[in-house]
């Protein structure tokens, strides 16, 4: 006899139904209209409390750091976050949970948070996790983008053979299917459709064409899965030099809500072919979380404290560490 369909036992965060996110997609304006806007504009006037918010970049790369610090420093609350790679994103979005400014992350789709790669583990965002206070559905890395991919194709789900017989199957609300030709197992992984995305790019024009160097990793389904879209650039460019050369455009205006001119948004991220990380402010993030008064001292100075990520970067030190970090990524680049 054969073994019965497996189905995943966690919870499904995010509806999957292409026809009801194309009731809202049908509402969203597609003019090209100017959509420059400060990073506190744009946080107030699209991520909402009770959302789903998804956040691009990969790892400690090409993060969205400012607009992130913004979400924090207006207490939203109750988001699910979707923790496709997430380091250093999460570990700043964590900091609006237990901080005494209630709890902005409720549920997260979890691939990979908490860690920051080869740097260790972030105390606070185990504190957050260890809490029972956050619901969370296991997934692979891959498997998080696949779900961005089915969005971005107008479907439900898609077929995927790997996560089978793990844990994070188990863990996740993924279902097993039979192929209708092959009659193999499969599984069908949900799209997922997110209410809001944030995504740092390094050149946009004031309309919403971006244009990414490097890896783009699932950044370019993600801004077609996602119901809002919040840019942010290294560089804002005139539209003539989108035009001088369109195929250079992996993010098209159509699918953008905000663009915000953030020179360092990525800080202390790295940002390819732009700047290298920060390693030393990384590494003093993860050693005052390890004292909770410590780290909501330093909270309160860094976030809460300042009026906007520029304040911020003038408390790392500025413009003299900006160019310094820019000097190593360009003396890595020549070497490769």
């Amino acid at each position: 006899m054969a073994t019965p369909l497996q189905h995943g036992e966690g919870p499904l965060f995010a509806d999957p139904s292409p026809n009801r996110a194309r009731e809202f997609f049908h509402t969203k304006p597609r003019s090209m209209v100017d959509k420059l806007v400060t990073v506190k504009n744009a946080v107030t006037r699209l991520v909402h409390d009770d959302e789903y918010l998804a956040i691009g970049g990969f790892g400690c790369d090409r993060l969205p750091s400012a607009v992130c610090h913004e979400i924090v420093r207006q207490q939203k609350q109750n988001l699910t976050l979707s923790g496709h790679t997430a380091t250093h994103n999460f570990q700043i979005l964590a900091a609006g949970n237990l901080t005494g400014h209630g709890k902005l992350i409720t549920r997260v789709d979890i691939a990979y948070i908490i860690g920051l790669e080869a740097r260790g583990l972030s105390p606070h965002g185990r504190r957050v996790m260890e809490s029972g206070e956050v619901e969370s559905a296991e997934w692979s890395n891959y498997s998080l983008a696949v779900r961005f991919k089915a969005a971005a194709m107008g479907l439900s789900f898609l077929p995927m053979r790997s996560m089978m017989g793990t844990d994070t199957f188990k863990k996740s609300p993924a279902k097993e299917i039979l192929c209708p030709y092959t009659g193999e197992r499969m599984l069908a992984i949900p799209a997922c459709y997110p209410d809001v995305a944030v995504i740092h790019v390094h050149e946009a024009d004031r309309f919403g064409n971006c244009r990414i160097r490097g890896t783009s990793v699932a950044d370019i389904d993600l801004a077609r899965a996602a119901k809002k879209l919040i840019i942010s650039c290294e560089r804002l460019i005139p539209n003539d030099d989108i035009r001088s050369d369109p195929t250079r455009t992996v993010i098209p205006f159509y699918c953008v809500d905000a663009v915000c001119e953030v020179p360092f948004g990525s800080y202390p991220g790295n940002m390819p072919y732009e700047y290298f990380s920060d390693e030393d402010h990384i590494r003093q993030w993860l050693t005052v979380e390890e004292d909770p008064l410590a780290y909501k001292q330093f909270i309160d100075k860094y976030i809460y404290g300042v009026a906007d990520f520029n304040e911020y970067l003038q408390l790392c030190g500025g413009m003299a560490r900006m160019q310094q970090l820019r000097q190593e990524e360009l003396l890595l680049n020549r070497g490769r």
